[in-house]
């Protein structure tokens, strides 16, 4: 498998360049993300059968055609590794890579050891629950992410509908007819055709994107200049540009897209300049902007409207009010720099992802402590999305684990979603038929689909 030395080196360059992230922390990710002899095993035994020929009916991966071989579910009902790794050709075995995986995947720490000591806080969850069940790995998308600790790259419209960033392109997948369409392309010069106050009308080039949301008909991409592309799916080229900041330390972290209770469309980007942004996208302005402490990494506002969780370079988070900024309480627990949060949508509870490879679970009405704690397996939590219906919280590690709980019931049961890769990003649909999980990986990157189990098999045939 690869790992951050397998990036292309102008992102390395960028990452080096970045004024929150030491050239030392980058040799330092560069070492820990590589696991020698198991993952060169996989990607020689790989090469060799590219050069040699297979002696299967189509090639898994041919690179003169660009043919790949998606999994199916009756596929991997009948004993195929999901992902199309050949277990059977190579000289280690899947549990035996995943033991390995397991003791050398070192997590990336802000705050060194965060990670450690924490599991007596944790909850004991059940695992071995079956919510969502396997429906399709598709390779011929290649989902792809720029920075390390930010993984909010890919998101769900439909059940069948899927937008991810690959590499300088945001791409449409149709789940229903497999077929993948560019939707905006950054690597050259982006400009608006629409005029609006306030909006860039020269443009960006060759953007890197660092953090994107779509939601409706409205896609926000942001990038690592502070960079904000809106672009309107059911319209013509891009409508508005901004940018944050001109800072140095500039990146944008997070952008959240939501509908007011008057039904206008806004969304928040959060930034690391310390920054909190919200753009009305009826007027096409800036409506607020609060400062904290911190860079902020991630931030979600509650279901009314009224309140905002705000995390970042620290290991306290905050709940404040979304109108003026203030803090209303803060949120202590966690030991390192969080990434993720996410509301429940009943208002009154959400949850809290950090780099001490927990995820936390708040109840706003008493905040002095979070009612449950829930933990990873290799390392920070950088995702977390819930159910329209509230049944279902999924939180994602950075790799190779998306952990699914029954969140109505009290986190006390999981399904525990396994493969081999770095995760771009995992988006429910929002009708909560749908689990999308971007995989990043030289040879293995792709787009896994998994579908809501239903205890009547011809409601799964309608899906």
């Amino acid at each position: 498998m690869a790992y951050i030395r397998d990036v292309d080196p102008s992102v390395l360059f960028l990452m080096k360049t970045m004024s929150h992230y030491q050239a030392d922390d980058v040799d330092h990710m560069e070492d820990d993300y590589e696991m020698e002899g198991a993952d060169d095993d996989i990607d020689e035994e790989f090469r060799a059968r590219e050069m040699a020929g297979s002696d299967s009916d189509v090639d898994e991966y041919d690179h003169l055609n660009n043919k790949v071989v998606d999994t199916s579910s009756a596929e991997a009902r009948g004993g195929q590794d999901i992902q199309g790794i050949p277990w059977d050709r190579l000289s280690i075995t899947r549990e035996k890579y995943r033991q390995t995986r397991l003791e050398q995947y070192k997590n990336y720490e802000n705050i060194p050891q965060s990670g450690e000591g924490s599991e007596k806080e944790c909850k004991i969850t059940k695992k071995g629950a079956m919510y969502y069940e396997f429906r399709r790995n598709s390779r011929s998308v290649k989902s792809t992410i720029l920075h390390f600790q930010l993984r909010n790259l890919v998101w769900a419209t439909s059940k069948h509908d899927v937008y991810l960033m690959s590499n300088f392109f945001v791409l449409h997948w149709s789940a229903l007819t497999y077929n993948k369409t560019e939707v905006l392309n950054v690597l050259g010069h982006v400009a608006p055709n629409e005029k609006h106050p306030g909006s860039l009308l020269e443009g960006f080039t060759q953007t890197q994107v660092s953090t994107l949301a779509v939601k409706d008909n409205l896609l926000v991409a942001g990038g690592f200049q502070g960079e904000l592309i809106c672009k309107y799916l059911d319209r013509p080229g891009v409508s508005f540009c901004s940018r944050t900041t001109y800072d140095d330390n500039a990146i944008t972290n997070a952008v959240e897209i939501y509908v007011t209770p008057s039904g206008a469309v806004h969304f928040t980007a959060s930034n690391n300049d310390c920054g909190v942004r919200d753009f009305d996208m009826e007027k096409f302005q800036l409506s607020r902007h609060f400062t904290f402490p911190w860079p902020v990494n991630h931030t979600s506002l509650s279901p009314d409207g009224k309140l905002l969780v705000i995390v970042g370079d620290n290991p306290d988070g905050m709940l404040v009010d979304s109108k003026t900024g203030k803090t209303i309480m803060p949120l202590c627990g966690h030991r390192d720099y969080s990434f993720a949060s996410a509301w429940h949508p009943d208002g009154t509870t959400f949850a809290t992802g950090n780099q001490d490879k927990t995820c936390r679970v708040w109840d706003a009405r008493n905040l002095s402590k979070s009612v449950a704690v829930l933990k990873g397996n290799l390392g920070a939590i950088r995702s977390i999305r819930y159910t329209s219906d509230g049944q279902f919280m999924a939180m994602a590690e950075p790799a190779d684990f998306v952990h699914v709980f029954d969140a109505k019931n009290g986190y006390e049961k999981e399904q525990e979603i396994d493969f081999f890769g770095e995760i771009s990003g995992m988006s429910f649909s929002p009708d909560t038929e749908s689990l999308f999980i971007g995989v990043w990986d030289r040879t293995y990157g792709s787009l896994l689909q998994y579908g809501r189990r239903r205890n009547y098999a011809y409601l799964d045939s309608l899906i």
